[in-house]
């Protein structure tokens, strides 16, 4: 295979809505470059992207998939992504790669909610962009309406490339404004024929030119000069000023296509060489350490590791972006976050499920090699003296929480290590086994996001599950304080068991000073794991308890802490004073202390006005300004304190703090709520104090779970 330098390397990433039609793009570019001598079709399941099991299974894209093709002497690394925000793991990581995005958009329906949540992402990088509407030949393509919803989304920067002749099933002509010729299709699709614009188009394709022109030359000064001299700019002249609007994000080309009719799709790559920027003249990757990393072939190797997959029959495939120098086959390179040298024993470029061997690869490329032990995602490879850390790809926090668990107690091991796999593979899915819930905990993007893993779980792993609601981790606390004494004893032939505890409990303040009326011995102050403190005075005199037995009653009070008298959850945030007691000299030992403290504290925590705390979650939610009341109503009913309301364009954002026992399944409910056309995100607050209505219902419910 040819190895191209970085100025012949155009790397794109096709993103949009479900059903869009990029998969269908991706299949018609590589069979306009003869890579593939026929086009499988989505709906025959027969495309080179779309190659998984549960792609078929589902008939959309799950995961992001990296193609190549070759064209007119350049390469083209094309990455067809999923359509849904439930894997904007996939669409993320594949976007930061890429030099150019080629946002989709389907001619029926103008911008849908997965254009407008992909577009935040490729906004937040400040990719050059390409928007194509798709299938306009349909019988309700609607050009003008998919273009107005652009602009009225992204803005009059999206400036028209061409538009068609007409639309619906006579579609077969496109009026290019940058050649400004009528590109006429045979009916099969294909390589259209050069046909001088109709003359009851030329007045609009003249007006139109012009916008282009004036768009092309606004982004340089000496182009603008030179529109103002001559009042028009030459092709070539053109081509430079949209790549300069392309660059600074202030203009975004707008193609015709029917990508499964094959017509366009030419004239978009034929763009994307000529005028897309190339490896080459993207602003310098950065490091964590501050440095560019410049991309010369000639500098010692960088690269940078974007995606994970794990294929049964294959193992761990590692996705790489060339940034710097080459990589060749056989190559070491140290991994700069693991430290361990990795050997690049086999080289590749993907389409699909199949791997082209390849010796080299030179910056600017994607490859992808296999079995990496110590590398993941995000990692950086590396041939230089220092250590470089390239700046990792940010992961949007999880929007779904649910428990899992094998079906078959055997699977638990299995279960984990497997999803230990999925998590490499997808760091937009987190999972932990909670010993405070006691129950294996998955945070992932949605219950679409769920159910692929569920899938793979089953399928590919053979592990059957079930998910559970998960329990919520509430925290206990008193706020009063109470006095009590436990005496512990136990005869059952031969040495007994005898302890007698005195102790007074309080609510623990930062603060709060010394207790008064005793005699403080000691003092210890316990930093909890799960939030809060504990406070332990030894205040004991005469030597009603022997001093090796006082960490024997501590230890008994922090086995309750762990496993609180209300609910069985963490306590927190209180003092324990131990004042006085009894010990036996033949009977008393470790275990009767630990008891009697254990036991002292439960009964003494009951006296002190408990009360339970629950985490609170600050919420933000981007949502349509149409649908902002209703949204607004679903918080109030979630026992959510709506905090603040701002506007983002046509959407009004809220912020809210909300219970976690109340975010259940949320996402689900907004994506009902909204029909799809909100998103959110979440992260943890606070404890803050449960209703007692509510309270007495929690207590209730784990009484009759510890009797069950």
């Amino acid at each position: 295979m040819k190895v191209f330098d970085d100025k012949h390397i155009k790397n794109i990433v096709l993103v949009g809505g479900a059903k869009s039609g990029k998969t269908s793009l991706a299949e018609t570019m590589l069979y306009e470059a003869s890579l593939i001598n026929r086009r499988g079709t989505v709906e025959n399941k027969n495309t080179v992207s779309d190659f998984h099991e549960i792609e078929h299974e589902r008939g959309i894209s799950v995961y992001a998939t990296p193609l190549h093709t070759e064209w007119r002497n350049y390469k083209i690394n094309i990455i067809d992504t999923p359509g849904l925000d439930d894997f904007v793991g996939e669409i993320i990581s594949s976007v930061r790669v890429a030099d150019t995005c080629v946002m989709m958009v389907n001619a029926q329906n103008g911008v849908e909610v997965g254009t407008e949540l992909v577009w935040n992402h490729v906004d937040k990088y400040r990719k050059p962009t390409i928007f194509a509407i798709n299938q306009l030949d349909h019988p309700q393509a609607d050009f003008e309406a998919s273009l107005n919803s652009i602009r009225e989304h992204f803005g009059n920067n999206a400036t028209l490339m061409q538009y068609p002749y007409q639309t619906g099933e006579g579609f077969d002509s496109i009026i290019d404004l940058l050649k400004m010729v009528m590109y006429k299709f045979p009916k099969e699709g294909g390589k259209p024929e050069k046909l001088p614009i109709p003359e009851d188009q030329v007045d609009r394709a003249n007006q139109l030119h012009n916008e282009l022109v004036e768009k092309a030359a606004e982004n340089d000064e000496q182009l603008m000069d030179l529109y103002f001299e001559s009042g028009n700019l030459d092709e070539d002249h053109l081509r430079e000023g949209i790549k300069i609007g392309m660059m600074n994000h202030e203009l975004f080309p707008v193609f015709c296509l029917s990508a499964t009719r094959n017509m366009g799709s030419g004239r978009l790559m034929g763009f994307i060489d000529n005028v897309a920027p190339s490896f080459s003249e993207m602003p310098a990757e950065q490091s964590e350490e501050g440095k560019d990393v410049n991309g010369k072939v000639d500098d010692p190797a960088v690269l940078f590791v974007f995606r994970t997959e794990y294929e049964p029959s294959v193992g761990k495939i590692s996705f790489f972006k060339v940034l710097s120098g080459a990589v060749e086959k056989g190559m070491h390179l140290k991994n700069s976050t693991t430290h361990q040298v990795e050997t690049i024993n086999q080289l590749f470029v993907m389409d699909g499920r199949n791997r082209n061997p390849v010796d080299r690869l030179e910056a600017g490329d994607i490859g992808a090699t296999l079995k990496l032990k110590n590398t993941d995602t995000n990692n950086t490879l590396h041939g230089l003296p220092d250590d470089i850390h390239i700046r990792p790809i940010k992961f949007p926090m999880s929007r779904f929480r649910t428990a899992i668990s094998a079906k078959d107690p055997k699977d638990e091991e299995r279960l984990a290590e497997t999803l230990r796999k999925i998590n490499e593979q997808d760091p937009t899915l987190k999972y932990h086994y909670s010993k405070e819930l006691r129950q294996m905990i998955i945070n992932c993007q949605g219950e679409l996001h769920l159910a692929t893993v569920k899938w793979n779980l089953e399928h590919v792993n053979k592990i059957e599950v079930e998910f559970h609601k998960p329990r919520i981790p509430y925290r206990e606390t008193i706020q009063r304080s109470a006095s009590t004494n436990y005496r512990h004893k136990k005869q059952s032939g031969g040495s007994g068991q005898f302890a007698e505890v005195h102790i007074k409990i309080e609510p623990y303040y930062e603060g709060s000073g010394d207790p008064q009326g005793f005699n403080i011995r000691g003092r210890e102050v316990i930093d909890l794991e799960w939030g809060g403190k504990l406070e332990f005075f030894n205040c004991i005199v005469g030597g009603a308890i022997d001093a090796r037995f006082i960490p024997s009653v501590l230890k008994g009070v922090m086995q309750r802490m762990e496993e609180g008298p209300l609910t069985g959850s963490y306590a927190r945030d209180v003092r324990v004073i131990l004042y006085d007691g009894k010990m036996h000299p033949v009977d008393s030992n470790d275990m009767a202390f630990q008891i009697a403290g254990a036991t002292a504290f439960k009964n003494a925590f009951h006296e002190a006005q408990p009360r339970l705390l629950e985490p609170i979650y600050n919420v933000e939610v981007m949502v349509p300004e149409e649908s902002a009341g209703d949204v607004m109503t679903d918080l109030q009913s979630r026992r959510a304190i709506i905090h603040g309301m701002d506007s983002k364009g046509r959407y009004s954002i809220i912020r809210a703090k909300v219970p976690l026992a109340n975010l259940y399944k949320y996402s689900t409910s907004l994506r009902s709520l909204t029909h799809g056309m909100a998103s959110h995100k979440s992260e943890f607050s606070e404890y803050a104090s449960v209703p007692a209505n509510i309270q007495e219902e929690i207590i209730a419910e784990a009484s009759s779970e510890v009797t069950a």
